[in-house]
């Protein structure tokens, strides 16, 4: 693995960083985090015409960019240092990648090219808080099932040589706001129990859509209602959707391990600087030797998160399925760097006004959504058998 950045990485970095500085700094931030959709729909359509920020990890063929996982990841690391609100982790992230690996041809080159260009945002729709098990990161592949055959879940069944869904779901990103929903249902009933992705629009006849609180205002959710609606399976309707999710959770673990690597480096560089300004017994608190070592600290944690997201990144699309165990370092480092950000930060860090308490916010939010470290560190051990001969290491 070569750790240099090309000069397409690092023009991708310097760019984004320049745009979101403008276009998203704290007060824009807020303002798009309190609209109903709760993003700013100017920033994702300058991210999209000027960058190509939707399509960058899509093939050239449906309009993408063409780049891997890398590139997606480095992006995502500038856009966490901002915390900018965007569709980008639903619809590019979790959405595109599985409609390019189990759509058909012609769903492909109907909705990816659309999302290339930023003008159809997507969603994954997963009943209750299991998204973490879908996408395999909290659990093995091939263990998530949509619902059951009783009730629960999202349930599908044939209605009229089409689809129907019933059921709702909630803790959807963007799933109040996407205009393309793709929904983990059950069908099959008990002999034939099966989990199946479905399309459907966000304007179909029985879908009804709210937005839900959440801990992280800059990470809107929403809660999903469909009342025997009418859907289209994503691709063929034997195939087996579970591995294709636990192979999307690895690559968006990895993607997600990046964006906490930002928030952390932002939030640390934010401490440092206020570090040096704040002043107790007539001297900087920087220059204490605690403050030093705290800080010292937080920074060798941040600098082992970056390494680890980048060689998941580097490894998603080489086979090397080490997302769950960077995404845990990261949030690891998030958390650690914001919380002490707060208390050094003294009492205007435990204020409304200043912005530290998001930084916090988005690591018990994403963990909360993608697991906590601890889930994710056992399913990374449990994958790589360290236990399996029955010996505990000490």
């Amino acid at each position: 693995m070569d750790t240099r950045l090309t000069a397409e990485q690092d023009e991708i970095r310097r760019t984004l960083r320049a745009l979101l500085r403008a276009r998203c700094g704290p007060a824009e931030l807020r303002a798009a985090a309190d609209t109903p959709a709760g993003h700013d729909p100017l920033l994702w359509s300058a991210l999209a015409d000027r960058l190509g920020l939707p399509g960058l990890a899509l093939p050239e063929r449906y309009g993408g960019v063409g780049c891997s996982v890398a590139e997606l990841a480095l992006a995502c690391e500038e856009t966490g240092r901002a915390l900018a609100p965007s569709p980008l982790l639903a619809t590019t992230v979790l959405a595109a990648p599985l409609i390019l690996a189990l759509g058909t041809e012609d769903q492909r080159a109907e909705l990816l090219p659309r999302i290339a260009a930023g003008s159809l945002t997507a969603a994954l729709a997963v009943h209750g808080p299991a998204l973490a098990t879908a996408l395999a990161l909290t659990g093995a592949d091939g263990t998530y099932r949509a619902g059951d055959w009783r009730a629960g879940g999202v349930q599908a069944r044939r209605a009229g040589g089409g689809w129907r869904l019933y059921g709702e779901a909630g803790q959807v990103l963007d799933g109040h706001s996407a205009r393309l929903l793709l929904v983990a249902a059950h069908t099959g009933g008990f002999a034939r129990s099966r989990t199946l992705l479905f399309l459907v629009r966000g304007d179909a006849a029985g879908l009804v859509r709210a937005r839900q609180s959440a801990l992280d205002p800059t990470r809107p959710q929403g809660r999903v209602q469909l009342r025997d609606v009418r859907a289209e399976v994503l691709g063929a309707e034997d195939a087996d959707v579970r591995p294709a999710l636990g192979a999307v959770g690895d690559a968006a673990a990895a993607v997600l391990a990046a964006e906490a690597v930002g928030a952390a480096d932002r939030v640390l560089e934010r401490t440092v600087e206020y570090a040096g300004q704040r002043t107790q017994f007539g001297r900087p608190i920087g220059s204490f030797q605690a403050v030093k070592h705290r800080l010292a600290d937080v920074y060798v944690e941040v600098q082992a998160a970056r390494s680890a997201a980048y060689f998941a990144a580097w490894g998603a699309d080489r086979g090397e399925r080490a997302g769950g165990l960077a995404l845990a370092q990261g949030l690891r480092a998030l958390r650690r760097a914001a919380g002490e950000g707060i208390q050094l930060h003294g009492g205007i860090g435990f204020t409304w006004e200043h912005d530290a308490h998001l930084y916090f916010k988005r690591a018990a939010g994403d963990e909360l959504l993608f697991g906590p470290v601890h889930r994710l560190r056992d399913r990374a051990a449990e994958a790589a058998g360290l236990f399996t001969g029955g010996e505990v290491a000490v």
